[in-house]
């Protein structure tokens, strides 16, 4: 029997990409779950897994009316429960927070292209719990220490125009750079946010990876990091911000992986598309020439390592194919 609503390709295509996030991230909050000790950072890991479960469950429905094979994900082989602490001191709700907002991003991409209201209505869904988790994710760690604010300016007093063209100047060095506006100061100190966790989150899986190859890649990731986190601090520095960012989470000694190298190779090629997205948006809305340039370039720092990190896991297996359309020139050359 045909199907009265069947799915667009876009819509396929992003249900395949969320169902990888999302059992992706059901296995590291089961990971969490089990090592936290304070019950209210349990409470917060425990409740979006019970959410984003009820979700997976329901794509897993959609496939099977709509006649797809479900993806394989990521399944209870890809975590090991009994794996010591890796992480300490908040960094489970540390990295929640960070997972939330790159699914903030995800499903407003996806969002945009769907047109079935059984997918519109999952993208709703998920997006609301995403901010919920973030809003109390953020509290938690704001109310911990954990997490610092950024820092205050001036409040503006009148509203002004760019008069000059100067205004954009910070490559030439004999012209003195204007202040950061808030915008700029903004976003340069979520890309140092971000990335700190970033570095902690690497140096875990460098430390307890047993693929050599792989775990090379994750100490490239540690000094792309660093570098990251230098060259906005620097930025910062020379606008006379005082900037710190309070993070209390810490990396354990434990060298036995919670995660299979599969999952976290995936999870870096998740963050990956984060940063180049970020490092985008901070490309085109920072309205200073040297800050453009220099987000530019870690743009394609960042692009070269993704792409090194895809080819390893295609190697190794661990990348599952996306659906695709029909190769129509292979079948038309097959039908001798």
């Amino acid at each position: 029997m045909a199907l009265t609503n069947p799915l667009s390709a876009s819509e396929v295509g992003t249900l395949w990409l969320t169902y990888q996030e999302k059992t992706l991230i059901l296995r590291i909050l089961e990971y969490f779950f089990e090592k936290a000790d304070d019950p209210r950072a349990k409470n917060i890991t425990g409740g979006l897994w019970e959410s984003l479960n009820s979700y997976v469950l329901e794509m897993e429905k959609i496939f099977l009316d709509q006649g797809i094979v479900k993806p394989v994900g990521f399944t209870k082989e890809d975590v090991n429960l009994e794996a010591p602490k890796l992480y300490d001191n908040g960094f489970d709700i540390m990295f929640v927070r960070i997972l939330k907002e790159v699914s903030m991003g995800m499903y407003t991409m996806n969002m945009n292209m769907a047109y079935n209201n059984q997918v519109m209505r999952l993208y709703e869904g998920l997006t609301s719990t995403t901010q919920r988790i973030y809003m109390l994710a953020t509290q938690y760690l704001l109310e911990k220490g954990i997490l610092s604010l950024p820092p205050k300016s001036t409040m503006p007093k009148s509203t002004e125009f760019i008069k000059s063209k100067s205004y954009m100047s910070g490559l030439n060095l004999f012209d003195p750079k204007r202040a950061l506006n808030d915008l700029e100061l903004g976003i340069l100190h979520h890309a140092v946010e971000s990335n700190n966790i970033g570095l902690q989150l690497i140096t875990g899986f460098a430390q307890c990876s047993k693929t050599k190859e792989v775990k090379d890649y994750f100490v490239k990731g540690i000094e792309l990091s660093k570098k990251q986190i230098k060259t906005f601090q620097e930025i910062l520095l020379e606008s006379n911000v005082q900037f710190s960012t309070t993070s209390g989470s810490t990396v354990t000694t434990s060298t036995i992986p919670p995660f299979s190298e599969k999952l976290m190779m995936h999870c870096v090629f998740l963050l990956n598309g984060f940063c180049m997205v970020g490092s985008s948006f901070g490309t085109f809305f920072t309205l200073r020439n040297d800050i453009s340039l220099k987000t530019a370039l870690i743009a394609k720092d960042i692009y070269f390592y993704a792409d090194e990190g895809i080819k390893i896991k295609i190697k190794h297996g661990w990348f599952e194919e996306p659906p695709q359309m029909e190769d129509r020139v292979q079948i038309i050359n097959n039908n001798h």
